[in-house]
């Protein structure tokens, strides 16, 4: 009696502790995070990192079976280059912030997938249909959505209206053509006793994104730089020679520094006064509201045969060699952080574009535009805008325009030859894919 008493305590507490086994490796399987190392570019100013940790953090407390690593890997040059390593090695993030323009590149090569073979209910659907068209030239192709619209920007002008004062000017009323620009920013031009330029009237920086503020003259003199499939340009367009002869000019007279204007430093040298009127990304509206010791304007690109601007800035990707299970855990992180409340207060914390018209309906934007209607600018350009140049092979038709630039600025070559060597370089590398 002892002894079968005994056998079936045994036998219970066998199955106890099997049963517990059993539920403490299901509680352990359930607590497993599914990891999602996420590549991010710090391209401009301002504490950006500390917001998307501050993002991160928040979503991992709503999904806690989720670990997003951010890992910040530079500039966009650099973090595209390093995101093409980490997925030739086999080890590439499970999704990245990269150039809209850089959409071409990652499916040349392999790297990622689209997002429409995620967004499977209606509600998901209906998200990916809900971002501005001026963002979707740059993130869709083929009839797939390949990338979404998270860190979008135009080029917008800024003007300092204590300088225009100063020069006899009207503060609020900016140039809305080329004309007028050129006509303004030589009554903005100061210069000392000796002659030296002290303030140039207009400044469009040429490092970094050369082809980019490129856009701002191409576009506004009529013409549009490459074809929807990525795989023709037309540098050597007489329009697009005329826009660039149009900049050449502009330093030549003395109301525009020559040669090579670095990017990085321009928001700078408009705070101190060394321009009056710059071109940069709306991505610089809260640094430059920040930082600028003056009133300052912000206005839509000046036109000359139309308005228009370049859409500019990063999407998300989805890349293809990471598991299914972090791909579907990297589509929620990127539908969460892409979502009307949060796309609004990313605006108001960096600049950028909102990217729906949802996000513009929120009440902490409607609030932030009201008391600072210059954060609608770029927003009310997006009907004019087009998209960032983008091509097959991207990186290196990119330079061959960009050196073209750079060479017609410095005075090295006239900006017909320097268009008509571009023109010939990227026909070359684009021939493949035609």
């Amino acid at each position: 009696m002892l002894r079968k008493t005994f056998l079936r305590r045994s036998a219970a507490f066998v199955a106890a502790a099997l049963a517990g086994a059993l539920l403490g490796g299901g509680a352990a399987q359930a607590q497993a995070q599914v990891e999602v190392p996420f590549y991010f570019p710090v391209a401009v100013g301002g504490p950006i990192t500390k917001i998307i940790d501050g993002y991160a953090a928040d979503f991992m407390k709503e999904h806690p079976g989720i670990l997003v690593k951010p890992i910040y890997a530079g500039t966009y040059q650099e973090t595209i280059v390093k995101a093409l390593t980490a997925h030739k090695s086999g080890t590439p993030p499970v999704t990245s912030v990269l150039l809209s323009t850089d959409m071409f590149t990652l499916i040349d090569e392999d790297a990622i997938v689209p997002f429409d073979d995620f967004a499977k209910s209606e509600a998901e659907q209906q998200w990916l249909k809900s971002f501005y068209p001026a963002f979707m030239l740059n993130s869709q192709t083929g009839g797939k959505t390949w990338g979404v619209p998270f860190q979008r920007s135009t080029v917008v002008m800024y003007w300092n209206k204590q300088a225009f004062k100063e020069a006899g000017l009207d503060p609020e009323q900016p140039p809305t053509t080329w004309a007028e620009l050129k006509d303004m920013a030589a009554k903005l031009t100061k210069k000392d006793a000796s002659g030296k330029v002290t303030q140039y009237g207009v400044q469009i920086p040429s490092s970094g994104f050369p082809y980019w503020l490129f856009q701002t003259l191409s576009t506004t003199n009529g013409v549009i730089l490459a074809n929807d499939t990525g795989n023709q340009v037309r540098f050597d367009d007489p329009k697009v020679i005329e826009a660039l002869q149009y900049w050449v000019d502009l330093g030549k007279s003395g109301v525009h520094p020559q040669g090579v204007i670095e990017w990085g430093t321009t928001p700078k040298d408009f705070f101190e006064k060394k321009a009056a009127i710059i071109y940069t990304t709306t991505g610089n509206l809260t640094n430059i509201r920040n930082n600028a010791p003056f009133e300052f304007g912000v206005a839509m690109i000046p036109g000359n045969a139309r308005k228009g601007s370049p859409t500019g800035g990063g999407n998300f990707y989805l890349f293809k060699k990471s598991t299914p299970e972090q791909q579907k855990a990297a589509f929620e992180f990127i539908h969460w952080m892409t979502q009307p409340e949060r796309a609004a207060q990313w605006s108001i914390d960096t600049g950028y574009v909102a990217t729906s018209a949802a996000a513009y309906d929120t009440p902490q934007l409607k609030q932030y535009t009201a008391d600072f209607p210059p954060a609608l600018v770029a927003r009310d350009q997006l009907p004019h805008a087009v998209a960032e140049f983008s091509t097959h092979d991207n990186q290196r038709v990119t330079k061959a325009l960009n050196d073209g630039l750079q060479a017609a600025l410095t005075g090295t070559k006239t900006p017909e030859q320097a268009m008509k060597d571009a023109q010939r370089e990227a026909t070359r590398l684009l021939r493949g894919y035609q």
